[in-house]
């Protein structure tokens, strides 16, 4: 994820192909009728009808009516594809595997999340060594009879007297925080109210914690009010949160997200401003005093005030705290601050940037902990708090590493190792003794035998001449004559990098004879802050252009073919793949957007919308409004165009890239639709955006793969 694009087949060709029905097509779906409405929006003298947009109304009977006729549509057609149940029960015996998560040290105890395999959720658990028998803390199975609940966040206090843990309902992005005593198991009357985006982090004394508040929505609008205006506070145990302390708050900058933590020795409080989901952040501090008897009110000190790089604070040594920045380095690099100096003029420098991307950092075993990103693979290196270089961690394999979790004074690290042949595993690396160990509470038993396929990267060039990487992985020995079922992949946003990582659908894919390839488009962070930069605002295009140029780089190869070819994507992925298979119909023979941004004239008008801007840039701005039409998912439908098989996924209460998206997006698809192809959507109830309990996500992942491989001639 280093071969040179050729040029590809005559686009002739690639038409004739891509006009040719596809290879699963059955008859042609009857939709619902969707009635469209004269709305017509007025952008700087630019007249843009919305007639779908009486389906942005979640709380409207007629919306509800249509969403059940869609999925009766959507279930009667999966109900004809033979592979549903196939990789329904293969892949629910790929899934019946104990996960396990990345342990954090707290009070000399671990806390841990585990799943045996099929349980909707994760448990809670604490562990006294890294080999004593779990003990149950939470199990958020038995809060409610469907999974709906979610075990959303959860944050030891220092002592392990206490939890403090968030649950949401249907996994959305509203949190109600608890306390439990750890003594009695018993839970406290505490409960905290309208938190969102927030982290929970405590006082050294155990006494309370600071987190991130929103003001309480208006009625009915709890899942689309825009998150707006969060303030800082702080909870004292056993109290109610009317009489929480306000921290901190910046009425000057309403969609800023607040963050607050505290230093692992309880010393520093420390406050970042982010402008949305902009990693470029302010940065404030406060000296809490005495650990013991910390000073929640002192005097908040600016340390960044301009939002010109990222400054994020990876841990201190005494008074010297190290910052991960962007400043002056679009790689990132580390530097080291000593309090109560906060002029980073007078940083110095501990890491400097390469020419690789610093993914992560933290201080932990008195070391500074780096990983960085070589042409998308892990290395993770161990730095003096001088500088200097003292080793590396010898990692499993090619793949990626996450979670890293450490403490300064703790002589251990733990981190995830994964790749797309490798299930997750977790391991404890002993500073010491310099060796890493798996850690497996949970015996783990192979039910994927990885050894007939095989993982390459090739590098491919885009339309505008830029090397992109991809990784493809496929049977060993596999012929390359267009004629395998392939699934594109890609993410491309947020300065978030797609890294290797197992998945036990693409096991199922392989094993039923596909190719899964990851692009590793502009617009993540795979090569640093530019990488980024490239694929956000007005040059989104280019993230497009990678996605669809990795497509004719496996056609042209003779991986796959557009009869065989399907794209998949999730969330600012299913804003990919949707505008992608708009812009190159041709290319492709069935496409999945999931829970996609579909309307890029209005997404900021909902719920986390408003901290997208600073990624896509707004209609509300005149030059933004230039680009954005061009791209907009839900008005680039054309009439007349044979589309890819299309089948759309959403949560009815997601409420963070709110369903409407989707729901617009499948009726201007389905009115538009030239062919046979089926444009369809599957609407699941009591999940959200990035949670949905196992029995779900099963049932939702083999609709949607075996609507992939039936569409692209999977037998």
């Amino acid at each position: 994820m280093s071969r040179t694009i050729r040029r590809l087949a005559a686009p002739v060709v690639l038409a004739l192909l891509a006009a040719a029905p596809s290879l699963g097509a059955q008859q042609a779906p009857t939709y619902p009728a969707t009635r469209k409405d004269s709305v017509v929006d007025d952008y700087f003298g630019t007249k843009v009808a919305d007639p779908y947009r009486w389906l942005e109304d979640q709380n409207s009977p007629e919306v509800a009516r249509w969403v059940e006729a869609q999925n009766a549509v959507t279930f009667r057609y999966l109900d004809q594809i033979p592979l549903r149940e196939v990789f329904r029960r293969r892949l629910t015996q790929l899934w019946n595997t104990p996960s396990i998560g990345v342990p954090e040290r707290v009070a000399g105890r671990l806390f841990v999340r585990m799943n045996t395999g099929l349980q909707n959720q994760s448990v809670l658990y604490e562990m006294a060594t890294v080999s004593a028998r779990p003990v149950t803390l939470i199990d958020p199975n038995t809060l409610s009879a469907d999974g709906s609940v979610d075990l959303a966040s959860d944050a030891p206090s220092p002592d392990g007297r206490y939890l403090a843990y968030g649950l949401s309902s249907g996994g959305s992005d509203w949190e109600e925080l608890h306390v439990r005593d750890l003594k009695t198991g018993r839970d406290l009357a505490d409960t905290v109210h309208w938190v969102k985006y927030s982290g929970i982090s405590w006082t050294r004394d155990g006494k309370g914690f600071f987190y991130t508040r929103f003001p309480e929505p208006p009625r009915g609008q709890v899942l689309t009010a825009a998150a707006v205006n969060g303030k800082i506070y702080y909870h004292a145990v056993g109290t109610s949160d009317a009489h929480d302390r306000m921290i901190y708050e910046r009425p000057d900058r309403p969609d800023w997200y607040e963050g607050a933590f505290v230093t692992d020795d309880g010393r520093f409080l420390f406050i970042t401003l982010n402008h949305g989901t902009n990693p470029e952040n302010l940065l404030y501090y406060a000296a809490l005093g005495d650990p013991m008897h910390p000073d929640v009110g002192a005097a908040i000190r600016p340390v960044n005030t301009s939002d010109d790089a990222e400054y994020a604070v990876i841990g201190n040594l005494g008074d010297t705290v190290f910052i991960q920045t962007t400043k002056n380095a679009p790689n990132r690099r580390i530097v080291a601050l000593t309090l109560p100096d906060t002029d980073l003029a007078r940083a110095r420098t501990v890491v400097p940037e390469s020419a690789n991307n610093i993914e992560a950092a933290l201080v932990a075993g008195n070391r500074v902990v780096v990983q960085t990103l070589e042409d998308v693979q892990s290395h993770v290196r161990l730095y003096a708090p001088d500088g200097k270089l003292a080793g590396q961690i010898a990692l499993p394999g090619v793949g990626a590493v996450g979670g890293l979790s450490g403490r300064a004074g703790r002589p251990e690290l733990f981190y995830a190792f994964s790749s797309y042949l490798a299930p997750t595993t977790v391991y404890r690396y002993d500073f010491a003794t310099r060796r890493s160990t798996p850690f497996s509470p949970l015996p783990r038993k192979p039910l994927f035998d990885p050894s007939p396929y095989e993982t390459i990267q090739v590098f491919y060039h885009s339309k505008d001449g830029t090397r992109v990487p991809m990784f493809i992985t496929m049977k060993k020995g596999t012929t390359l004559d267009g004629s395998h079922p392939t699934i594109l992949y890609a993410y491309g946003g947020f300065d978030i990098a797609t890294l290797p990582g197992y998945s036990p659908t693409v096991a199922v894919w392989l094993e039923h004879g596909g190719i899964y390839a990851v692009a590793n488009i502009r617009g993540g962070s795979e090569y640093g802050e530019a990488w980024h930069h490239a694929g956000r605002l007005d040059k989104k295009q280019n993230v497009f252009d990678d996605f669809a140029w990795a497509a004719k780089y496996l056609i042209a190869r003779h991986y796959t073919s557009p009869q065989h070819l399907a794209i998949h994507g999730y969330s600012n992925g299913g804003l990919l793949v949707g505008a992608t298979e708009e812009q190159h119909p041709e290319l492709f023979a069935a496409a999945y957007p999931g829970a996609g941004v579909m309307d890029m004239l209005r997404y900021q008008k909902f719920s986390a919308g408003i901290g997208w801007v600073p990624e896509y840039g707004s209609s509300d701005n005149r030059e933004q409004f230039q680009y954005l039409i061009k791209f907009s998912p839900v008005q680039n439908a054309k009439p007349g165009v044979c589309y890819p098989a299309t089948i759309v996924t959403t949560a009815d209460h997601d409420d963070r890239v709110v369903p409407g998206h989707s729901y617009k997006f499948t009726a201007a698809m389905q009115a538009a639709q030239a062919c046979k192809r089926p444009i369809l959507i599957r609407v699941e109830t009591k999940t959200s955006h990035g949670y949905m309990p196992t029995d779900k996500r099963i049932a939702q992942l083999a609709d949607v793969w075996a609507f992939t491989g039936w569409e692209t001639g999977m037998r």
